[in-house]
């Protein structure tokens, strides 16, 4: 049989101390195509699974897989897996587990207890937009004078969307004060740059965490500012969710 893998949790912690040794159920839970969602136990961890139907793996199943991680996400530390991971058989799944065990559990160690907050930061400057309307985006078709200029109008303008966003992310850290953090940037339309924030927290902290973005809304001045979370921490784990089958 083969097996759809969403994630994977400790079985104690997920089941309140007990430990099964066949496939269980999660209730009230479906997975892709609205399969029923199974805890597939391998020593201490059980994989997330549910049947695999060979089907497109289409926007839909996204989603899908995103919910039965995020409801799992509220019972127990889960490592999610990439979207489309699939296991042959149950041996190939196990076997996975195995090779596997050493990463998961330090993951675990890592990030019990723990969740990630999403901060989106869109910086629109008019100096930095009449730039970028100036400049524009397409060089000149022939190498010259005015194609050296704009390169070098191009080069200051990155070096100041990339200092903004320094600046911006390091003020940020220091309001937030999270235990990790991962930074993104880059251009949006009609000049500006979103910076993209993810930071792990503790999960008692969420609240916390919601009551200082109540305060940087009001100190950020000229900033669009979204957040979103908790979430699974996507973006703190070791290898990304990969497991390989």
């Amino acid at each position: 049989m083969a097996w759809y893998a969403y994630g994977i949790v400790e079985q104690q912690t997920f089941l309140n101390g007990a430990r099964a040794r066949r496939p269980f159920t999660i209730p009230n839970l479906q997975g892709i195509g609205g399969q029923e969602v199974l805890g597939y136990p391998s020593g201490d961890f059980a994989v997330v699974v549910s049947d695999y139907i060979a089907a497109s793996l289409d926007q839909q199943a996204a989603l899908d897989h995103a919910h039965v991680i995020s409801e799992c996400f509220k019972m127990a530390t889960v490592l999610p897996f990439r979207f489309g991971t699939v296991f042959d058989t149950d041996d190939s799944l196990r076997r996975a587990v195995r090779s596997n065990r050493r990463h998961f559990q330090e993951s675990v160690d890592q990030l019990r207890g723990k969740s990630e907050m999403h901060l989106k930061l869109v910086v629109r400057d008019g100096t930095l937009r009449e730039a970028t309307t100036a400049i524009g985006d397409v060089l000149p078709a022939k190498v010259g004078i005015e194609y050296l200029t704009r390169l070098r109008e191009r080069a200051a303008l990155d070096r100041d969307r990339q200092s903004k966003a320094k600046t911006l992310s390091v003020q940020v850290h220091r309001l937030f004060n999270p235990l990790a953090e991962e930074v993104s940037c880059k251009k949006v339309e009609k000049g500006g740059i979103l910076i993209d924030i993810a930071h792990l927290i503790d999960s008692k902290s969420v609240e916390k965490y919601q009551n200082r973005y109540a305060s940087a809304s009001r100190q950020f001045k000229n900033v669009e500012l979204a957040i979103s979370g908790p979430w699974p921490p996507y973006h703190f784990l070791r290898g990304k969710g990969k497991a390989s089958n």
